[in-house]
């Protein structure tokens, strides 16, 4: 492919440089029915960071319209990314503890120790027993490895900005449908595509960039620490999206992971922050919004779930260990 280097324009940068500038405000606590059927709306997994009400992290899967199992772990093992495989078990992230593998039955199956001063916050299935994870630090890793030998078959090395910390580099790398490596790049303020030597041969300029997916049409979609979504066309043009107070009602205050569903509606994981702040848990969880931008569920339940940071909805019909079949 040719390689392509591509920025939002001058005017665009300025737009997103005064957002970046607000400090959102908590929105008032919901107290009207919020569109959907609340935990009923999807069976789902979910997932989050930083929940600083208690001393765990929890993973919760939803079936029923109640929360039907859960398993937790130390307040520091960061939970950024979870997804179920179609045999039933979870691989989920844990920080500077690494990833894992657990059952139905919880029982670790699977672990990868994350490296002294390093993080891993990024792990998708690639089907069968291989997986692809990122170890931020200096230098930034994507590993391709096979859970059952925990051979690493293949390591790329993903260019960061100044080194300031493992912290603040990624959040979300996905390996696309087309093979390609997809990375939001935080620190850099950049979304880029790299094939698997490590070239870049696409790029897209967007402050903080939390997560992005490469869309089955060929556009990405984008959400950002700064509270807005964005849809990107090749060509690098903004074909759709969805600003920090746009939703009435339903503000966006960090945007993290995005999915763009089957039926053409967008969801939205819209992390909350410290939740031991006045207000931070009025923030609605989920937005799952229609592509006129009709909010159709809306999800507020701090009693049964924590801050938002990744949902796997369990009643697409997609394979989550396909490359760029689920886009999430």
């Amino acid at each position: 492919m040719k390689t392509r280097f591509l920025a939002i324009s001058l005017a665009c940068v300025n737009v997103f440089g005064q957002m970046a500038k607000q400090s959102p405000e908590a929105p008032p606590l919901p107290t009207e029915q919020l569109p959907g059927k609340g935990l009923a709306q999807h069976p789902f997994l979910y997932c989050g960071e930083w929940d600083t009400r208690g001393t765990e992290q929890t993973i919760y899967l939803v079936r029923h319209g109640k929360v039907d199992w859960t398993y937790s772990v130390p307040f520091d093992d960061e939970l950024s990314d979870c997804t179920m495989l179609r045999n039933g078990n979870i691989l989920f992230v844990r920080k500077k503890s690494g990833a894992s593998e657990i059952t139905p039955a919880k029982k670790i199956i699977w672990n990868y120790q994350a490296e002294p001063g390093t993080e891993v916050h990024v792990i998708q299935p690639l089907g069968g027993t291989r997986l692809m994870l990122v170890q931020n630090g200096n230098p930034a890793k994507l590993l391709i490895l096979d859970t059952k030998t925990n051979r690493v078959e293949k390591t790329v090395i993903l260019p960061v900005g100044a080194y300031k910390g493992p912290h603040g580099q990624f959040r979300r790398v996905r390996i696309t449908g087309a093979g390609t490596i997809l990375a939001a790049h935080m620190d850099n303020d950049r979304v880029t595509e790299y094939n698997m030597d490590g070239k870049t041969i696409w790029s897209v300029d967007i402050p903080s960039p939390w997560s992005a997916v490469r869309l089955k049409s060929g556009n990405t979609l984008i959400g950002s620490n700064y509270g807005f979504v964005r849809e990107i066309d090749p060509k690098g043009s903004t074909v759709w999206k969805i600003d920090q107070y746009e939703l009435p009602g339903y503000p966006l205050h960090i945007v993290q992971e995005v999915q763009r569903l089957a039926n053409g509606n967008t969801l939205i994981n819209n992390w909350s922050g410290d939740l031991k702040v006045p207000g931070a848990t009025n923030w609605v969880q989920l937005i799952e919004v229609t592509p006129d931008k009709k909010v159709v569920w809306a999800l507020h339940d701090y009693d049964h779930l924590g801050p938002a940071s990744a949902t796997q909805l369990l009643d697409e019909s997609t394979n989550p260990e396909k490359p760029g079949d689920q886009q999430r």
